[in-house]
């Protein structure tokens, strides 16, 4: 199944949330089955990141946005913890900080976007700006209803600087979302995750869903397209996940850059140097 196609939001047709089925597995019957597909991908997007790192001409930015449990964390463990760590980076946006908040709201994602060789991920991200803060009522909606063309245009920059942008909702169910957070409460390892906020903010789920079914549509662009992924199945989310990302990989047409000196001349000296050093070792 080609999950690009499957999943991709297009901008001019209308989003409900509800009528994706956020159990659905792409005909796989579990995680065994489908662990050799996570694992060639997984694989891949390694393979390329090592091209993108080394040729330096290019970048990637990965969004994850979702509601709570649905699987932020599990992504970046699993699909990316295989990359070059020089290359690629983790940043987490939580409530602004003072200085943030004393610059316009996409100030704090510029600081954050990848360079030239880099691969980022965003765990949430500027999108909070068109979601927490709408359905909060942080700002009154003659504010925050600009920021879809805002995102749009620096999204846009982002692009025509070199940068592939990937953006991901990871689809749950609201029952999907409670067993995980009983499993929270039951296994002291997860305990650290309980949030204050989590049943707080459950409450809110249908502005939530409202909120992104529109930021999700006025934001979707051929060059920075949102994919909502089913997530009930985390190997599935896996799965869907890594194959959009490793197939737009091999899109950008990554390869090794060329070779920037004399190579015969360095193999003069490096025989040089071998001759020299087997020679000290023979006066030895």
């Amino acid at each position: 199944m080609d999950y690009r196609k499957e999943f991709v939001v297009h901008p001019t047709k209308k989003l409900k949330l509800a009528r994706i089925d956020p159990a659905q597995s792409g005909g796989h019957a579990s995680n065994e089955a489908a662990q050799p597909e996570i694992t060639k991908y997984v694989t891949r997007m390694a393979e390329l990141q090592a091209l993108l790192y080394a040729n330096a001409d290019q970048s990637l930015l990965v969004v994850l946005q979702a509601l709570d449990a649905a699987g932020k964390d599990g992504v970046v463990r699993h699909l990316f913890s295989g990359m070059n760590p020089q290359g690629t980076s983790v940043f987490g946006f939580k409530q602004p900080s003072a200085a943030e908040a004393a610059h316009d709201f996409l100030w704090r994602a510029h600081q954050r976007t990848p360079g030239k060789g880099e691969v980022v991920v965003f765990n949430r991200s500027h999108y909070e700006d068109v979601l927490v803060v709408r359905v909060h009522e942080l700002v009154p909606e003659s504010v925050w209803s600009k920021r879809y063309a805002l995102i749009n245009d620096f999204e846009k920059l982002l692009t025509e600087n070199g940068t592939r942008i990937l953006k991901f909702f990871l689809h749950i169910s609201p029952e999907e979302q409670l067993e995980r957070f009983k499993q929270r409460l039951d296994d002291p390892a997860r305990n650290w995750k309980i949030s204050e906020s989590d049943y707080s903010e459950r409450e809110l789920w249908p502005q939530y869903v409202e909120a992104y079914e529109e930021a999700l549509v006025k934001t979707s662009t051929a060059h920075a397209p949102w994919y909502v992924i089913p997530a009930n199945h985390k190997w599935f989310r896996n799965l869907a996940t890594s194959q959009i990302i490793a197939e737009t990989m091999e899109e950008m047409k990554l390869k090794l850059p060329p070779t920037r000196v004399d190579l015969e001349d360095v193999r003069r000296k490096y025989h040089a140097a071998a001759a020299a050093q087997e020679k000290r070792n023979g006066k030895g």
